[in-house]
Parts: structure tokens; C-alpha cells; sequence
């Protein structure tokens, strides 16, 4: 199995290391450095596959180092920790192109998760196909293969179903998948969603990997079967 590699920048070296040893129990390969130019210098030799950062450092800080970063490699994961708790700090890392966000005290259990979820997101974008146990995504084709049958969807179809899957259990609303699928300027209305979503319930109903979930007054959301 591929042991991934996270990259920590830290300037404080006790939480440096609390950081590298959670994680590498967790089987990751963990590099540190104390600053942004230190990891700058680091990231063109060695290869990465996260980023956390924290944001107040010397010589070059995480919204400086995340700036750069963005314009050479936009969608490796960085997740930002810092005592820095207000709006307009969070903000700025968000358009700076941080992908997550933590402050100081961390939690260590949520870290992973979020490191991880981070880690799985990047896998699918870069992959563009989605595995299950017995059911294939595949982005390029806009196919859907379960068991001997692969099949192609319209292309909204499997946008909404491919969205869906690459975050079970998350729900999002009409409005957030109707922004992300069809775009802001479309001039289809929110029904379109239920239409699609029920047929792609039609089509899927006796799928052994996931079905689709109506939340009452919020959205829906795909759960994956036992």
C-alpha cells in the first residue's frame, strides 16, 4: 500500500513534533520544517501529497506560502492551523486557497479525520473514478459499471450522482448542486434536481452500494449500504 507523505510547518517545535507523532502512528509519512520558505525549498525536491500549515510564522507565513503554492500546484490539499479564530483571518486563508481550517487548541482525533477526508477528496479529483465494492464511476466515460453492465448517463446525471457519492452521507441542498452542476447563470429552476434525482433512484434502486436519501426540508444525500 502507498504510504502518502504530509508536509507540517510549524514554527512552535513542541507542536511540530506532537503533530508527526499522531500522524505518523497513523502511518503517514511526515515531513516538518518551522516556515513557509523552509517548506518552499523542501516541496521542489521532495513529493507531497498534503500540506498542513500554520498561518503566523518568520521568514515567509502560511498565507504567503499558500499563495505560492496555488499557482504551482493547484489541488494539492492544504489544511491551515493557527490561534487566528476571527472571520476576516479564515477569509483570507479560504481565498488564498486553503482547502481546511482548524484553530489552536487542536483536536488530534479531528485533525486525522479532516486529514484524511482531505487526502480522499484530492484522490477522487485526481482520479476522476470512484471504486465500490461493487459498483464503478468513471468520470472521462460518464459511465457506471455494476456487476457486467456498464452504462453511460446524460451528462447532469452522472455530474449529480459522481457529487453525491464522493461525500456519502453529506447532504447538500437543491441550491448548492444546482450552483455546482448546472452553474450559477442557468436558467433551469430548482425542480430540475428532484428530476434527475429520481432517475437516477429509478435506475439505481436495486443497487447493492449506495442509494439516495431525501433529507426533509434540506436536501439529499447518498448512503452507502452495509
Amino acid at each position: 500500500m502507498q504510504i502518502l507523505t504530509i508536509l507540517v510547518i510549524e514554527d512552535e517545535d513542541s507542536l511540530l513534533q506532537l503533530y508527526r507523532i499522531v500522524l505518523e502512528k497513523e502511518g503517514f509519512k511526515v515531513l516538518t520544517v518551522h516556515n513557509g520558505q523552509e517548506a518552499w525549498d523542501l516541496i521542489e525536491n521532495e513529493h507531497v501529497d498534503l500540506v498542513i500549515t500554520d498561518i503566523l510564522m518568520p521568514v515567509m507565513d502560511g498565507y504567503e506560502f499558500t499563495k505560492l503554492l496555488r499557482h504551482s500546484n493547484p489541488g494539492m490539499p492544504v489544511l491551515m492551523i493557527t490561534a487566528k479564530d476571527d472571520f476576516p483571518s479564515k477569509n483570507k486563508g479560504f481565498s488564498l486557497g486553503t482547502d481546511d481550517y482548524m484553530t489552536k487548541p487542536v483536536n488530534l482525533d479531528e485533525m486525522v479525520l479532516r486529514v484524511r477526508a482531505l487526502l480522499r477528496r484530492s484522490h477522487i479529483a485526481s482520479n476522476k473514478r470512484l471504486t465500490l465494492p461493487h459498483t464503478i464511476l468513471d468520470y472521462d466515460a460518464l459511465t457506471v459499471t455494476w456487476g457486467d453492465d456498464p452504462q453511460m448517463l446524460p451528462q447532469k446525471e452522472f455530474f449529480l450522482l459522481f457529487k453525491l457519492i464522493s461525500y456519502p452521507n453529506k447532504i447538500f441542498t437543491r441550491m448548492q448542486l444546482m450552483d455546482e452542476i448546472w452553474g450559477r447563470n442557468s436558467e433551469s429552476d430548482l425542480q430540475t434536481i428532484d428530476v434527475h434525482i429520481n432517475r437516477l433512484r429509478r435506475r439505481f434502486e436495486n443497487n447493492p452500494d449506495f442509494e439516495i436519501i431525501t433529507v426533509r426540508g434540506l436536501g439529499y444525500k447518498a448512503v452507502m449500504k452495509e
